[in-house]
């Protein structure tokens, strides 16, 4: 049996020591004609200088209907642009963006509002089997006689506003778009004051994550926490200026938020977004239409996107790199990736919602075996405890608590807010 030992990662590179806001700021001074944003099922298409202005007028937006730094907004909705132009509109002002899973039911919802005291619920209609608008008229159907901004719920006592993405809004709910339209020059200055009085330890984003209870528990992460992860995932693929990422994976989870949003935006790169949800044809028609260099996923997307019967029709030679995370992942399905998808620098990631989340990285020269049969190395100034160098999917699967401990302990590095909150 292998002794457990300690392991640290690197020092080098040198932590991001900055907001979101000021990573978006600086995305757009540097590459302000690239394309930051590429919405396909919704024909959206911003470069970082049209993506930045958006963020700041939503940000205007949410500070007209009365909120403060520290204020919670929650966000509902499958993949899509108004999903990420709230993630770095809260980030701008400080607002606290509360992640809520779109296949949440009534109860979940419920509780997810009230646990962490939700002001502003932006969500989509509805998607797939979930009506999002009904669900909260049945929580609170004092929403159709109450005034913007005004809303006083029984169930949902913090919630003061509702808003729509998509389709016609009932009484009560605003549109989206009207969030930007209630802001003045005044809300518009303020952005830049707020801006300047914000920390990169500060809090700026609830995930939901059921852990080991019955009920999902709102982990709390900082503009430190994210921004660094989602910076040294982007190294660890080789994520690079002008590069086009692929992004199939659920907005609501780290993965997509953290580890393709933040890591384009740190980086340089093009976000893209395929369809709602995952959909094999469309992350095959979008590779090939839009040209990508990158794509993100869990194995059974790429098992699906391989075994779909158009595959052979497609040109997938423009990607070249990748991650796999939230499962082993077969040797020969990897094989196939690098083989079939053209990803040779493809890499396996692993981590939890609690830090952030990637701890574990493999590296895009690593053997094939060495992808498969473990999670790489640990990341730059973090440690955790292993049995052997590289770790073992049932070393992870075993010691998710310990290295939690480990990674907890090392708050001060990454300013982790640590507790749930």
């Amino acid at each position: 049996m292998t002794q457990a030992s300690l392991v640290r990662g690197a020092s080098a590179p040198a932590l991001l020591e900055y907001t979101i806001g000021e990573a978006l700021l600086r995305a757009a001074k540097k590459w302000p004609k690239q394309e930051a944003l590429v919405s396909v099922h919704q024909g959206i298409r911003w470069t970082y200088e049209q993506f930045s202005f958006q963020v700041d007028r939503l940000a205007a937006g949410l500070l007209a209907l009365g909120l403060k730094t520290g204020d919670r907004v929650g966000v509902w909705a499958p993949n899509c642009a108004e999903w990420t132009l709230v993630q770095f509109a809260t980030a701008r002002v400080g607002m606290i963006q509360v992640n809520i899973n779109p296949a949440y039911r009534l109860s979940e919802v419920e509780y997810t509002l009230n646990k962490v005291g939700v002001k502003v619920l932006i969500c989509a209609e509805k998607f797939k089997t979930s009506d999002y608008v009904g669900m909260i008229n049945e929580l609170a159907p004092e929403v159709a006689t109450s005034k913007l901004g005004e809303l006083k719920s029984k169930r949902l006592p913090d919630l003061r506003v509702v808003a729509q993405i998509g389709g016609q809004p009932g009484p009560g709910w605003m549109a989206f778009e009207e969030i930007s339209a209630q802001a003045t020059g005044k809300h518009g200055l303020q952005i830049e004051e707020i801006a300047q009085t914000l920390d990169r330890n500060d809090p700026i984003n609830i995930q939901f994550t059921s852990g080991t209870t019955g009920l999902p528990k709102g982990a709390t992460l900082s503009h430190r926490n994210i921004l660094n992860n989602a910076y040294f995932v982007g190294l660890g693929m080789g994520l690079r200026e002008a590069d086009r990422l692929l992004v199939p994976v659920p907005l609501y989870h780290c993965f997509g938020m953290v580890m393709s949003n933040l890591a384009c935006i740190v980086h340089g790169a093009t976000i893209i977004y395929p369809s709602e949800g995952f959909d094999p044809l469309a992350v095959l028609k979008t590779v090939q239409a839009e040209r990508c260099t990158a794509l993100h996923g869990v194995p059974t997307m790429f098992i699906a996107e391989l075994q779909h019967p158009d595959f052979d029709k497609f040109d997938l030679s423009s990607l070249r790199t990748g991650v796999m995370a939230g499962s082993p992942c077969p040797i020969e399905v990897m094989k196939k990736v690098i083989d079939r998808m053209n990803m040779r620098e493809v890499g396996i990631a692993y981590g939890m919602t609690e830090t952030s989340p990637v701890s574990f990285q493999t590296a895009m020269n690593d053997p094939l075996e060495r992808r498969v049969s473990t999670v790489g190395r640990v990341q730059p100034h973090l440690e955790g405890e292993s049995g052997r160098r590289e770790w073992r999917y049932r070393s992870a699967r075993s010691a998710r608590r310990t290295l939690y401990a480990r990674l907890f302990r090392h708050d001060r590095l990454l300013g982790r807010s640590g507790e749930n909150r």
